[in-house]
């Protein structure tokens, strides 16, 4: 079943390649529960099909480094991108996109958080296996406010679509 507005988010981790070594942090791949990073904070959350694939990299993460200024100035504390990939990979996609330190770029190298979220496609078909439904939602202390799935291309899911549900 897919998570709907007013739900919590499901337990699960996710990991984040960290570039820089701070206490509680090291140096690359570490792993966070979902529930202690959302705790008080309200979050922009996009998932999408794939790191460096040409949607996901021309138009959806760049489209969230663009317009994270603004996203912030609306009271949102983090922007995460999680992808069915893992976290050396996100890591490298988000050094590629300009992203570190904008956006987190979170790993879901086994799409089990991606499941639990029922928001989980199935790309077998194309080679790829299971990935994430393309989608943006705005989480506030772990509760959804707004979820968009986009169906086909990135319109509902996007940094704009987003930046005019914030007001």
């Amino acid at each position: 079943m897919t998570i709907q507005i007013g739900d919590r988010l499901p337990e699960g981790t996710l990991a984040e390649f960290i570039e820089n070594e701070t206490e509680g942090c090291s140096l690359g791949p570490n792993t966070f529960q979902v529930a202690d990073l959302v705790k008080g904070k309200k979050i922009v959350i996009f998932g999408l099909p794939g790191a460096f694939t040409p949607g996901c990299s021309v138009q959806h993460v760049p489209g969230f480094v663009k317009h994270a200024d603004d996203i912030r100035a609306k009271g949102v504390d983090e922007i995460w991108c999680i992808s069915v990939n893992d976290a050396f990979v996100m890591g490298a996609w988000g050094r590629d996109q300009k992203a570190t330190g904008i956006v987190r770029m979170m790993a879901d190298g086994n799409a089990t958080f991606t499941k639990a979220l029922g928001l989980d496609n199935d790309f077998s078909a194309h080679g790829m296996g299971t990935r994430s439904k393309r989608y943006s939602m705005l989480v506030e202390d772990g509760v959804v406010k707004t979820l968009d799935i986009d169906a086909k291309g990135i319109d509902a899911s996007s940094a704009e679509s987003m930046l005019q549900k914030l007001g």
